[in-house]
């Protein structure tokens, strides 16, 4: 999976196209992402006790990361994500513009 948690999407269809957001987690083996702000659904919860009163509480659901493109911030777009061998260690590279994505 090429998307990474703390990378910056877009997606691109879906109930949310066009939205922005922050990569929270990724699920590999399901092939998909959770993003904030984006897949917003309501989940009702029971109380378990005092510290945990239970509710009506939105939450952000996965989606599959076919649905979401990688979104450069420094040239606002985005892009595909490939990989290259540069100094004998494989990055992350865009499509596009051919520039190197800075892993955190």
């Amino acid at each position: 999976m090429r998307i990474k948690k703390g990378d910056t999407v877009e997606v691109i269809s879906g109930k949310d196209k066009g939205k922005k957001g922050k990569v929270v987690r990724t699920l590999p083996k399901l092939d998909r992402v959770v993003v904030e702000g984006v897949n917003i659904v309501t989940k009702h919860e029971k109380p378990r006790g005092p510290q945990n009163p239970g509710g009506i509480n939105k939450v952000e659901a996965p989606i599959h990361v076919s649905n979401v493109m990688y979104y450069d911030t420094k040239t606002n777009t985005k892009s595909r994500i490939g990989y290259e061998f540069k100094d004998g260690k494989k990055v992350r590279v865009l499509k596009s513009s051919g520039a190197t994505i800075s892993d955190k």
